[in-house]
């Protein structure tokens, strides 16, 4: 009998976890949510950078199940606000705020900025942690532009107002698979899709 060994996606996002479902889904590991295992932890994102809140999370996840557990932080960087909101995106407009609240914040900070000046990218971070306090990461990032006004209904968090100057569309417009394509989480992914089968060899198990 194959023992395929399972991967606890740290998140309680379900935008997120479905996005990492199709992501991992050829990685040779179960994919589970806290969820589905029963494993309630509440993580207090302390760092001021992704890689710190991004190994937090995944070693409290990891800790706490006995798993191999992968979590992310990701955030947009503007160029005009500075870098902003950055590692503070999930909490720009105060922690009991909406996506669309944040992203009308954003906006709103961009009232008469110039296109050539809305420059702007999504950043990911992911972290790979073991339940014996290994952790590794894998980055990935999108460039692109602060946009208008929101457009399209799909994704979450800042996609309706990232616009793709080449495609022409929102974050929020593209189909999931074209975004999973050039998103700055689906490039990370796919660099801890090879960590995760580096791993599989590692321990000999068979994906």
């Amino acid at each position: 009998m194959i023992h395929i060994p399972r991967l606890l996606l740290a998140t309680n996002n379900p935008g997120k976890a479905a996005e990492f479902r199709a992501l991992l889904a050829d990685c040779g590991w179960a994919l589970v949510t806290p969820a589905e295992i029963g494993v309630d932890v509440v993580v207090d994102e302390t760092g001021s950078d992704y890689h710190t809140n991004a190994k937090i999370k995944a070693k409290a996840f990891a800790e706490a199940s006995g798993l191999v557990a992968l979590a992310d932080d990701s955030g947009l960087e503007v160029d005009a606000l500075d870098g902003r909101p950055g590692p503070f995106s999930a909490r720009y407009a105060g922690p009991a705020q909406t996506d669309g609240e944040r992203s009308a914040l954003v906006l709103d900070q961009m009232k008469g900025v110039p296109p050539e000046r809305r420059g702007a990218r999504f950043r990911c971070v992911i972290a790979v942690a073991e339940p014996s306090g290994r952790v590794r990461f894998c980055e990935g990032e999108c460039r692109g532009q602060v946009a208008e006004e929101p457009s399209g209904q799909g994704g979450f968090g800042y996609d309706p107002i990232f616009y793709l100057p080449e495609r022409r569309l929102t974050m929020a417009e593209l189909p999931s698979e074209e975004k999973n394509a050039i998103s700055h989480r689906g490039r990370a992914a796919r660099e801890a899709c090879a960590l995760l089968r580096e791993m599989l060899d590692e321990t000999g198990s068979d994906p």
